[in-house]
C-alpha cells in the first residue's frame, strides 16, 4: 500500500515540479510579468485550498471508496496536464493548473489518512515514505524536463506527461481497492454525516489546530515563494540552460529524498518539535545564504543543502495534525489545515512575484527566510499533546 501510494505521489510531483522548470518558457510565451507568473501558483493554491475543506468532510464519509477516489485523482492530473499542454491562451493554462492542483489536493486527504489508519504506530515514518514518492518526482521530473526542453517545446512536454497518469489511473483502481478498509478488530467508530459536521464545527474552534494550520501556512508561503522566484532567477538573470535549470531545481529536493524518512523516524522517536523547529531554522539560514552565494558552484551547493529540511518537514506537520484530530475525522482535520495553508500560499506567490519584479531576487529571498523563521518560532510555542497511536 505504501509503495503504491508513493508511486502515485511521484506522478503528481513529477508534473508539478516539471512545470516549475518550464516557467521561463511559459513567461516568454504569454509575455508575463513576475506577478503574472505568481498568478499561476495563486490559482493552483487557491483551488487546492477551496476543495480541501469540504473535501475533508466528504472523504471521511466515503472511506470504503478511497481507492476509486485516488484513481480518479490520477486521471484528473492527466487531464490537467493535457489542458496546460494545448492551452493557446493564459486563462486556459490557469484552468489546467487548477485541475492538477485540485486533484493533488484531494489525493492527499485519503492517501495521508489511510496511512494513519493502517500504520498507526509509525505514522510519521509512513507519511515520510509517501513523501519520498513525491520527492522522487520532484528530483527526477525537473532533470528529465530540462533534458526534454532541448528537443521539445514546453507544450509538447506537458502533453507527453499527460499519458502516464491516464494509464496509471486504471492500475490504481485495482491496486487501491482495499485502502480504507480495516480488519473487524481494527475498525474505528463510524460517524454519520450530521455528527461529522458537528465535529467539524468543533475542530474549527480548536486553537491548537489553527496554530498548526498557521505554521503549515507559513511553510507553504515560503515554499511557493521560493519556487516562484528561483526558476526565473536561474533562467532570466543567470541564463542557465534548460537542463542546468532542471538540475538545480532537482537539487533543491535531492537531499530531502534521503532525509525525509529519516526525519519522520526521528520525529516518531524524539517528538515533533525537536526535529521540525531546527529544520525550519535550517531553511531560514539557507534562504539567506542564497543571497550571499548567488552564482556559480557556491549557489549549486547552497541550493542542494537547503533541500535537507525543505520538504521533509511536511510529513511531520501532517502527523501532528492527525494526532490532534484523531482517526475518526482524520481527513476532516487535514482538510481544515490544508484549506488555510493553501489560501495563505495563494497570496504569497503574488507577493514573491511582485518583490522579484520590483525589488529584485534578494528581497524576495529575505521574504522567504522571514516566513521560515516565523514558522519556527510559532511551532516552538505550540502546546503539542503527547503522541497517540489511537
Amino acid at each position: 500500500m505504501i509503495t503504491s501510494l508513493a508511486v502515485g505521489h511521484t506522478v503528481f510531483h513529477w508534473i508539478i515540479q516539471s512545470f516549475v522548470v518550464l516557467l521561463p518558457e511559459i513567461q516568454s510565451t504569454f509575455h508575463l510579468s513576475g506577478v503574472g507568473v505568481g498568478g499561476i501558483f495563486t490559482i493552483r493554491e487557491l483551488v487546492s485550498g477551496l476543495v480541501s475543506l469540504p473535501g475533508g468532510v466528504i472523504v471521511d464519509g466515503i472511506r470504503r471508496h478511497w481507492g476509486v477516489l485516488l484513481a480518479l485523482c490520477l486521471g484528473a492530473s492527466s487531464l490537467g496536464s493535457l489542458i496546460m499542454g494545448v492551452s493557446p491562451v493564459y486563462p486556459l493554462l490557469l484552468v489546467g493548473i487548477a485541475v492538477v492542483g485540485m486533484s493533488h489536493s484531494i489525493w492527499h486527504l485519503p492517501a495521508s489518512a489511510s496511512l494513519v489508519y493502517h500504520v498507526p504506530h509509525r505514522r510519521g515514518m509512513a507519511l515520510a515514505f509517501h513523501g519520498v514518492g513525491g520527492s522522487i518526482g520532484d528530483v527526477v521530473g525537473p532533470v528529465a524536463t530540462g533534458g526534454l526542453l532541448m528537443v521539445l517545446g514546453w507544450r509538447g512536454i506537458l502533453s507527453v506527461y499527460a499519458v502516464a497518469p491516464f494509464f496509471l489511473a486504471f492500475l490504481a483502481a485495482w491496486s487501491f481497492q482495499h485502502i480504507g478498509r480495516l480488519k473487524p478488530d481494527e475498525e474505528v467508530s463510524q460517524v454519520d454525516m450530521s455528527t461529522r459536521v458537528e465535529i467539524s464545527k468543533r475542530l474549527l474552534r480548536n486553537k491548537l489546530l489553527w496554530g498548526i494550520a498557521f505554521v503549515r501556512g507559513l511553510r507553504a508561503m515560503s515554499l511557493v515563494a521560493l519556487i516562484t522566484v528561483l526558476p526565473l532567477y536561474l533562467g532570466n538573470e543567470l541564463g542557465l540552460s534548460p537542463f542546468s535549470r532542471g538540475i538545480h531545481i532537482g537539487l533543491l529536493i535531492a537531499i530531502g529524498l534521503v532525509a525525509k524518512p529519516f526525519m519522520g523516524y526521528l520525529s516518531d522517536r524524539w517528538g515533533r518539535k525537536p526535529v521540525l523547529v531546527p529544520g525550519l531554522l535550517w531553511s531560514t539560514l539557507f534562504a539567506i545564504l542564497l543571497v550571499v552565494f548567488d552564482h556559480g558552484p557556491a549557489l549549486t551547493v547552497t541550493i542542494a543543502l537547503m533541500g535537507l529540511f525543505l520538504y521533509p518537514d511536511q510529513p511531520i506537520l501532517t502527523a501532528v495534525s492527525m494526532e490532534v484530530v484523531g482517526r475518526e475525522v482524520a481527513t476532516t482535520g487535514l482538510g481544515i489545515v490544508s484549506f488555510s495553508s493553501f489560501l495563505m500560499a495563494a497570496a504569497s506567490s503574488l507577493i514573491a512575484g511582485g518583490l522579484y519584479e520590483g525589488a529584485g531576487v534578494d528581497v524576495a529571498l529575505y521574504y522567504v527566510a522571514g516566513l521560515f523563521a516565523l514558522a519556527a518560532v510559532v511551532f516552538a510555542l505550540l502546546p503539542l499533546p503527547g503522541r497517540s497511536d489511537e
